[in-house]
C-alpha cells in the first residue's frame, strides 16, 4: 500500500517523532511504498491568506506551495497522521494543512442545492492516527467528548472511498508515563502498522 505519513510535531527528537519513524521503518520493512510530510521541518504555512480563500470555492489551481502536498495526497492509499494533541484537537500547523490542502476539486466537491458534497479522495482507504494526550483517557473521551478523532477519522473519511478502514492510536497522561510505559506504546504502533495488508 502507499502510505503517506503526515507529520506535526516541532521539536525532532521528541517522543512524537519518535513513533512516527518506528512506524514508518516498520511500514518499510513490511514492503510498503512510504512517503512523509513532516509540515514543521519544512517550514508549512498554515494560514490561509485572504486571496486564497476567496477563490477557495471556485476550482482554480492552488497556490504553489500546496502542489507536492496535493499530489501526495492523490498518490496515497492509506495516511497515518503522528501528532501531540493539544487542547483536545490536533496542532494548528496539522488544522491548517487540512484546512489548505483538502480543498474542494481535491478531496471533494463543493455541495449544490440537490446535489449533496461527494468525496474525491477515493484512492485513500486507510487513515490512521498516533497520536499522545496530556489528558486521562475519561476526561478526554467522555468528558470533552474525542473531538479530534472525530475530525481526523468521521470527519476525513467522508472523502475518501466508501469503505475507508480506520484506526486510532492514543497514549494518554503523556506527561506522567514511565520509559516502559512508552517502549509499550511504540510496540503497539510497531505491530499496528504491521498489520496494516499490502
Amino acid at each position: 500500500m502507499r502510505l503517506l505519513f503526515v507529520h506535526a510535531h516541532p521539536v525532532p527528537e521528541s517522543f512524537g517523532t519518535a513513533l512516527c519513524q518506528a512506524a514508518m521503518e516498520v511500514a518499510r520493512t513490511n514492503g510498503h511504498e512510504v512517503r512523509l510530510l513532516d509540515l514543521h521541518a519544512e517550514g508549512f504555512n498554515p494560514v490561509m491568506s485572504m486571496e486564497e480563500r476567496r477563490v477557495y470555492n471556485d476550482g482554480g489551481p492552488p497556490p504553489p506551495d500546496l502542489v507536492p502536498h496535493i499530489e501526495a495526497l492523490k498518490w496515497a492509499e492509506g495516511l497515518i497522521f503522528t501528532y501531540p494533541t493539544w487542547w483536545y484537537s490536533q496542532p494548528a500547523i496539522l488544522k491548517g494543512w487540512m484546512d489548505r490542502v483538502w480543498r474542494p476539486g481535491i478531496a471533494f466537491t463543493v455541495p449544490t442545492p440537490g446535489q449533496p458534497l461527494r468525496p474525491a479522495l477515493t484512492n485513500v482507504r486507510l487513515i490512521g492516527v498516533i497520536t499522545t494526550l496530556g489528558a486521562p483517557w475519561w476526561f478526554w473521551a467522555v468528558l470533552i467528548g474525542a473531538p479530534g478523532r472525530k475530525i481526523l477519522l468521521r470527519g476525513l473519511q467522508f472523502c475518501t472511498a466508501r469503505r475507508t478502514r480506520t484506526f486510532w492510536l492514543a497514549l494518554h497522561e503523556m506527561d506522567t508515563q514511565t520509559d516502559a510505559a512508552r517502549r509499550r506504546f511504540l510496540d503497539r504502533v510497531r505491530d499496528r502498522i504491521a498489520r496494516i495488508p499490502l
